[in-house]
């Protein structure tokens, strides 16, 4: 049921991500047929997620208004020149046009050196608008005269169209839809502000995992955690985009806003896509992560028995969750920089190439770093220490706080945070594996009655270990092993206390303390550091 439940939400949250970019897409690439509530059809706007092709020839619209009227082909190179010299003559008839209420207006066609010229005739005036090229009709398969007889069409309605959106109806009645469009986007945006609310009330309170939680609810709510994340991220990605194509809807309603329109997506359009992959490959990271606090949810909960109890297991979940989130970091970072150099024009085959060829390279180069990778997989693997063990590598001891594949960091009692390459790691001592011991020296002068300072210490040793506060933290009995050592200060007693791991010193602490106690009670004195100087005198017969 568990798992049922996580798909679905997966799934649910991929559609929504899904259905909000197809939304955006469509509301820029479909064509101004629609143009009360789309977007007209941009220059190059079928291609916003795929590759431009490296063409010679490339086609591109002219425009009246921002409204695209007809596209035109032309070799890279003067293209846009050719398409700036038509679209000025086109505004210069057209406004011309508007500024006539009862204005005569004509297109004729006239065939120079076997090319058809549209001409337009406005009031009399007859004025040269473009040439009919071979490449115009390239692919087409009609004839250049057939060719200009549709561009005098869609030219001579395009016009019309122009002057009729001037009229005062059509501009307070885009006014009417502006306002209601004002109002959805209102609406829309306070409905999910408060859907944000509420989501980051709840996101906080499920982040307060506390460490000494059953692992399985530390694991729940990391998944809850990455879960609402992607559901607040896509909720405020929502947001900006009904604001953001609102605002552009708004600006193609009016023929004299288009145009804005066309430059503000033509200016973000590169930061759009870099932005939508950004975003994408940070979301595709949070999911990966909740995908592997649900794993080893499943884990715990299935497979692993009386797991809570078992701090070295919790240890080593903890341990190789760390590497699996930076490893699948790692992973969509490098689709994610891919991907963006593809949408935005940039060829990856040779990318791709160079990639493989500087790898090759690198690891030739890195075999430091491929020892470090090996072993720090075997570290791991073996559970050999985890993130929380106390160790013991050469000269260094502290508390791990972070291993990956590449490194180890301990902190040490003096608070340093020290860094050490796992191919470094040679012998290791975990001090905290399944178990710690509380290795005790407990001196006592030669003169002492051993037999009642034994029996005193068994009898501290056992009240200790029976107390309500520290029998979860001793695991067995107490072991007095008796005289270990003659001293200078006196006879060396040995005591062992097998702890819980990184418990030792607590109990150490606490079992010297009670030990100071009970010898002051029986009057055993505590040693000092003596010397004894015989003096002997020498005479002189």
């Amino acid at each position: 049921m568990k798992i049922l439940n996580f798909k679905h939400n997966l799934l649910k949250l991929i559609l929504r991500f899904l259905i909000l970019i197809l939304i955006i897409k469509i509301a820029i690439i479909l064509p101004a047929k629609a143009q009360v509530l789309w977007l007209p059809d941009l220059k190059n706007a079928s291609d916003w997620f795929s590759q431009t092709a490296k063409e010679s020839n490339v086609s591109s619209c002219i425009r009246l208004d921002g409204k695209c009227l007809f596209k035109i082909t032309a070799p890279r190179s003067e293209i846009d020149e050719r398409v700036d010299l038509i679209e000025e003559r086109l505004n210069q008839i057209s406004q011309s046009y508007f500024r006539q209420k009862n204005s005569n207006f004509q297109i004729d066609i006239r065939t120079i050196n076997d090319l058809p010229n549209l001409y337009v005739t406005v009031n009399a005036k007859s004025n040269y608008l473009m040439t009919v090229t071979s490449l115009d009709i390239q692919n087409e398969g009609i004839s250049p005269i057939a060719k200009a007889d549709s561009l005098a069409q869609l030219i001579r309605k395009g016009i019309q169209e122009a002057k009729q959106e001037r009229q005062s109806s059509f501009l307070i009645q885009k006014g009417l839809i502006t306002g209601g469009i004002l109002g959805v986007i209102l609406a829309l945006n306070w409905k999910i502000s408060r859907q944000l609310t509420r989501l980051k009330k709840s996101k906080n309170l499920v982040a307060e995992i506390k460490e000494n939680q059953p692992v399985s609810t530390q694991l729940n709510r990391r998944e809850q955690i990455n879960i609402k994340e992607v559901q607040y991220r896509l909720l405020q990605l929502g947001q900006i985009g009904t604001s953001f194509v609102g605002s552009l809807i708004i600006l193609g309603l009016f023929p004299y806003t288009r145009i804005g329109q066309v430059w503000l997506i033509n200016l973000l359009r590169i930061p759009i896509r870099i932005g939508m992959v950004c975003l994408g490959t940070y979301l595709l990271i949070r999911l990966s992560y909740a995908a592997i606090a649900k794993f080893n949810a499943i884990l715990v909960s299935n497979y692993l028995i009386d797991l809570e109890s078992d701090r070295r297991l919790q240890l080593r979940i903890n341990t190789i969750s760390l590497v699996a989130k930076s490893i699948i970091t790692l992973i969509w970072i490098g689709v994610g920089f891919i991907v963006g150099c593809s949408v935005i024009g940039v060829n990856i085959t040779p990318l791709l190439a160079g990639l493989g060829i500087l790898g090759v390279a690198v690891s030739l180069a890195s075999q430091n770093l491929i020892r470090d990778a090996i072993n720090g997989f075997f570290i791991i693997v073996e559970d050999q220490y985890a993130v929380g063990d106390v160790i013991q590598v050469g000269q260094f001891s502290g508390l791990v706080e972070n291993i990956n594949l590449r490194i180890t960091q301990i902190r040490d009692s003096e608070g340093r945070l020290i860094t050490i390459p796992n191919s470094e790691v040679k012998i290791v001592a975990n001090l905290s594996s399944n178990w710690s011991r509380a290795d005790l020296n407990i001196p006592i002068a030669y003169d002492t009655d051993v037999e009642k300072a034994l029996i005193l210490i068994e009898e501290v040793a056992s009240r200790m270990s029976n107390d309500d506060v520290w029998r979860e933290k001793i695991l067995e009995e107490p072991q007095v092993l008796g005289i270990d050592n003659f001293a200078e200060r006196g006879l060396i007693i040995r005591v062992w206390i097998k702890t819980q791991p990184l418990k030792q010193w607590d109990v150490s602490r606490e079992f010297r303390r009670r030990i100071k106690i009970a010898f002051d009670d029986a009057g055993f004195p505590l040693l000092l550091p003596q010397q004894q100087v015989w003096l002997q005198q020498i005479r002189d017969d």
